[in-house]
């Protein structure tokens, strides 16, 4: 632990594992979410909007992710439209002489979820969504100097340009309510009648949000799974038998992949937790709201604290040669340790509440993808960081389809 600076502002840099698990615990308490100050600004996250979001409303927003993306929802109907996109979209990439991952599975994730979230078209809309996110995301940590040329206004206009599609699919739905869809959408229109606290501004920023939150982590441990699976042969090998095996113990081979299914995929959810230990994620910041007394040091009011989960997920002491892609080492790493060094999706009451839907998405495209397809470098696949995940000049891939199985 040590302190610096960070944009001018006094930080506590934590990679201790109990003192990250208390501060995520002390939400509301002794420490509140913070963001750096652009990424504050693209949120809205000022004044009163930034008291009510991070108070009542976000209680009330994780409520209807459960309900829309949760385990039930999954388990209900999620599942075989996760793995239609997911079929639709490989058959798709097998028909060209190359794709790159990241952009190509950003695409795919966006279009699924803008669906559930408002039921955006992406056959009826002339301009792409998932192309003005990817503008979008490339300056989101830049400097925040709002003029004409620098990243941080492209980034602006782009945020308007998608706040603006939202917008105005939420006003056709107030002004028409024939055209209810049943989606993310409309419950949050149906809030709106109710509590005032729910303006068109913070409905069309909550689902601005959770566009953010689905197009840029799920797309780069995908990316950063498929590189380490086709670098570890033995590693894939054993992913295909445990999901191949899966097949054919059905009764009937073309059938969807059941829940019951998903829950047997032990290897597999190994490789899901080992991509996301090494894909690592941006720092958690958090800012006191009182002093902080902790191993005989003060953190003073106001103070931020930055938990860096990289530090936690590659320390040497809890995974043995951490910088190895090794899935199998999930076997002997129990609930205990888990809790305190294994916080891909965050903590405390602030764990993502699409924790379950990115694990089921993740799972189901590997099921699919190791069943049906293979694949092969063609060029790429330099692992940088900006803060976030990335592949330098991307990493494309030639993917072709396996002979049906026997």
């Amino acid at each position: 632990m040590f302190k610096t600076s960070l944009a001018g502002r006094p930080v506590v840099v934590s990679s201790d594992a109990d003192f990250n698990h208390f501060i995520l615990q002390q939400e509301g308490k002794l420490v509140e979410l913070w963001y750096l100050d652009s990424f504050a600004e693209l949120l809205g996250q000022n004044g009163s909007l930034k008291e009510g979001f991070l108070g009542y409303v976000h209680k009330h927003i994780k409520k209807l992710i459960s309900e829309h993306f949760g385990p039930e929802r999954l388990k209900a109907k999620l599942l075989p439209q996760l793995e239609e996109m997911v079929n639709n979209s490989l058959q798709a990439w097998s028909k060209q002489e190359s794709v790159e991952v990241k952009h190509a599975c950003s695409r795919m994730i966006l279009d699924f979820t803008s669906k559930l979230l408002f039921s955006y078209d992406t056959g009826n809309n002339e301009e792409s969504l998932s192309e003005t996110f990817s503008s979008f995301i490339q300056g989101l940590f830049s400097f925040p100097l709002n003029i004409p040329g620098t990243s941080f206004r492209k980034c602006m206009q782009n945020q308007k340009k998608i706040l603006n599609m939202i917008r105005v699919t939420l006003v056709e739905r107030r002004a028409f309510p024939e055209t209810s869809r049943g989606d993310f959408l409309d419950s949050l229109a149906e809030d709106m009648k109710a509590d005032s606290l729910f303006t068109d501004d913070l409905v069309t920023l909550v689902i601005f949000v959770l566009l953010l939150a689905t197009s840029e982590t799920i797309p780069s441990t995908l990316t950063l799974a498929i590189k380490l699976l086709t670098e570890h042969p033995l590693v894939m090998q054993e992913l295909v038998k445990e999901n191949e095996e899966i097949i054919r113990s059905r009764e009937n081979k073309e059938t969807g992949l059941t829940w019951k299914e998903y829950k047997s995929m032990t290897f597999t959810m190994h490789v899901i937790n080992e991509a996301l230990r090494m894909s690592g994620s941006v720092g958690i910041l958090r800012r006191t709201m009182e002093d902080v007394y902790i191993n005989g040091y003060t953190i003073p009011k106001g103070w931020t604290v930055m938990i860096v989960p990289s530090s936690l997920h590659l320390n040497p002491h809890t995974y043995k040669d951490p910088l190895a892609f090794n899935p199998w080492r999930w076997k002997d790493l129990g609930p205990n340790v888990r809790a305190k060094n294994f916080i891909p999706f965050g903590g405390g009451m602030r764990t993502c509440g699409g924790a379950e839907f990115s694990k089921v998405l993740i799972a189901v495209f590997l099921h699919v993808f190791v069943t049906k397809y293979r694949c092969t470098n063609v060029k790429g696949g330099e692992i940088v960081r900006t803060p976030m995940l990335g592949f330098g000049h991307g990493h494309y891939i030639k993917v072709s389809k396996k002979p049906e199985m026997i």
